[in-house]
């Protein structure tokens, strides 16, 4: 965690508030920003497989780990809860939409153990990328996603559903990206149409005590591979197998 300023990182949670303070965050209005042209993207059908090139860091990533295969799409579900073991996460996800200027409602910044889903994108266990973004800390602790960047290649990702399924996620990489360089369509598209795919963001980099803003963001990339309880697999026509 050499890279975050613990304790001096309020903003970062104020930065989901709106792409019209971009004085109090960079990175997080590069972030919002790329849900809205991501959302856009969804609901007009132009996305598909995204190279996964560009001006990132990645951490833990061996080249040559294995991992397991894809698991079915799932049918819709709202999600629930999220726990990532590995990242020390149990928390509760709201959904949430897009304000009037554009940005993503985050969870409250009185609650900082909340996770928020982007609920004009894809649930979590169905066909596409569906979206949790968290917050990384407050004036004095740790928040829901601070150990985010710990995260390594082929750790599990479980997020409770309201369908009673419990979809389970391995991680297949772990990227730091820059705001000068974001990409919305290549950090937000899915890599496979035939995926059931996850990401979790935060902020990243470093923190500039100067103008309060962290110089990245962090991102979780993941696939569904496997679930528990009443699980639906989505067939090739769109329609739930049983």
């Amino acid at each position: 965690m050499d890279e975050y300023e613990y304790g001096y990182g309020y903003e970062c949670g104020k930065r989901f508030a709106g792409l019209g303070r971009l004085a109090m965050g960079i990175a997080w209005a590069a972030l919002l920003l790329g849900l809205w042209m991501w959302g856009r993207d969804t609901t007009e059908g132009t996305g598909g497989p995204v190279p996964m090139t560009g001006d990132v860091a990645a951490v833990g990533r061996p080249p040559a780990h294995p991992l397991p295969p894809a698991h079915a799409p799932l049918t819709s579900a709202q999600p629930k809860s999220v726990m990532i073991k590995a990242a020390g996460v149990r928390a509760p996800i709201v959904a949430s939409g897009l304000d009037r200027s554009g940005a993503v409602k985050p969870p409250p910044f009185s609650r900082p153990g909340t996770v928020g889903w982007y609920r004009a994108g894809p649930e979590p266990g169905s066909p596409g990328a569906a979206l949790l973004v968290g917050h990384l800390d407050t004036k004095s602790k740790p928040a829901v996603f601070y150990g985010l960047s710990d995260l390594k290649r082929g750790e599990r990702v479980r997020v409770a559903r309201s369908d009673g399924t419990t979809a389970e996620f391995t991680v297949e990489d772990v990227e730091v990206v820059t705001t000068k360089r974001f990409d919305a369509r290549r950090v937000y598209g899915a890599r496979s149409r035939d995926r059931a795919e996850l990401r979790l963001i935060t902020c990243g980099g470093k923190f500039d005590r100067a103008t309060r803003t962290y110089a990245a963001n962090v991102v979780v990339s993941a696939y569904l591979t496997g679930t528990t309880g009443p699980s639906h697999p989505v067939s090739a026509g769109g329609q739930a197998s049983r």
